[in-house]
């Protein structure tokens, strides 16, 4: 069985936003796009990209929010209606696996205990390493190249906490 598993953002939050004009997005420091290609705007809620024509929002998101020397936000696509993702143990998707990640493990004071650089498709080999030692409460995975959050990875059979 595996350590680990990926999630989603919840859509909650995001869904009111679509409502908003596109001058009420600037105003919040927000902006609607179209995506042009289908690989390129990876959806932080459904851990796809969209598909070439789809609507997203690119935002600003607390995705480290915990009273933490590491609070941190960063911006983030959310594609319109979409499904929050819970992937099942171990899994890793074409969402994470065709990208250059940066893997940064915290404890459960909300403290940086180990991170790394690697290849996508070695992410899922460093999670259950690092799920094995018992100090690391959760992970987060950040696109690389561009430095933006990606997802949370949680201990399988710890609730879904994505902001810590």
């Amino acid at each position: 069985m595996s350590s680990f598993r990926l999630v989603g953002l919840d859509p909650a939050p995001f869904a009111p936003l679509f409502l908003l004009d596109d001058a009420q997005l600037a105003a919040r420091g927000m902006a609607r796009v179209f995506a042009d290609a289908d690989h390129g705007y990876p959806c932080r809620v459904s851990l796809e990209d969209a598909r070439r024509g789809e609507e997203l929002l690119l935002l600003p998101w607390m995705h480290q929010a915990a009273q933490s020397p590491y609070r941190a936000s960063g911006p983030v696509f959310v594609r319109r209606a979409a499904c929050r993702r819970v992937l099942s143990p171990g899994e890793v998707p074409p969402y994470v696996g065709d990208r250059l990640v940066s893997l940064r493990a915290y404890d459960a004071a909300h403290l940086m205990v180990d991170a790394e650089v690697c290849e996508g498709r070695e992410a899922g080999a460093w999670l259950e390493a690092a799920f094995g030692r018992g100090e690391v409460a959760y992970v987060h995975l950040h696109n690389a190249r561009r430095g933006c959050f990606s997802c949370l990875a949680e201990r399988v059979g710890a609730p879904a906490d994505p902001e810590g």
